[in-house]
């Protein structure tokens, strides 16, 4: 029998999720009181989203992956989107690292930059839950609002805070949409040659526009002037 939508009158289950405590209502008999069951749960998650997309993917799939009951998923996380939200941080933890490569200084900021973004995306395990996300973001708002919220907002205003030009949050956007969009055009549409082209000449072409967004005194100078 095909899986129907989400259910809107999916029970909740007052209670800590964090800690774990027991709410009234909370499904007997399942081993819910561990982090190991609540880590089950957001890789299983991560699983299904980078798999089936966000508007494929449902609580009971999730559960079904994890190998619990669907009231334990809506206890820990609530709805899809909070599922979402929370497996999507876990993914992009390594990302949430930016300002380590802006704390070396300015020179060769741009190369260090990119090949930090370039390495998470050439990594098997990182690339399939960031694409996931990616193709939900274009297509669906509630997935669009967890990369705007959680990825693109907490990663850029701490790149922002360490930049000490003019304008830095948007200078962080802008490099940050200079990287996504190559991950769109080599990981997702596969446009040729950028698809298949070597990925030391990719760091090696986009390295100088990352630099000039984020280090140069007038970004626009080296294009006007």
């Amino acid at each position: 029998m095909p899986e129907g939508p989400e259910d809107p009158e999916a029970p909740e289950y007052p209670g800590n999720a964090a800690t774990g405590r027991r709410g009234r209502g909370r499904p007997a008999g399942a081993r819910s009181g561990t982090a190991e069951t609540r880590d089950r749960i957001l890789a299983a998650a991560r699983a299904e989203f980078s798999a089936r997309g966000y508007d494929k993917t449902s609580i009971r799939s999730i559960a079904r992956s994890a190998g619990v009951d669907a009231a334990l998923v809506h206890h820990y996380f609530g709805a899809k989107e909070q599922v979402f939200a929370a497996s999507i941080e876990m993914t992009f933890e390594p990302a949430f690292g930016v300002p380590d490569v802006l704390a070396a200084g300015p020179e060769g900021v741009g190369e260090r930059l990119a090949r930090f973004f370039v390495g998470i995306w050439e990594n098997p395990v990182t690339r399939a839950p960031m694409l996931a996300v990616l193709r939900s973001a274009v297509t669906n708002e509630t997935a669009a609002g967890v990369l705007r919220g959680i990825v693109l907002r907490r990663m850029l205003e701490r790149v922002a805070a360490e930049l000490k030009v003019p304008d830095p949050r948007l200078r962080a956007e802008l490099a940050a949409s200079q990287m996504l969009g190559i991950a769109m055009m080599r990981y997702i549409v596969r446009i040729e040659p950028l698809a298949s082209a070597d990925i030391e000449e990719v760091v090696r072409l986009v390295a100088p526009t990352l630099q000039r967004y984020l280090a140069d005194p007038d970004p626009g100078a080296a294009v006007t002037g």
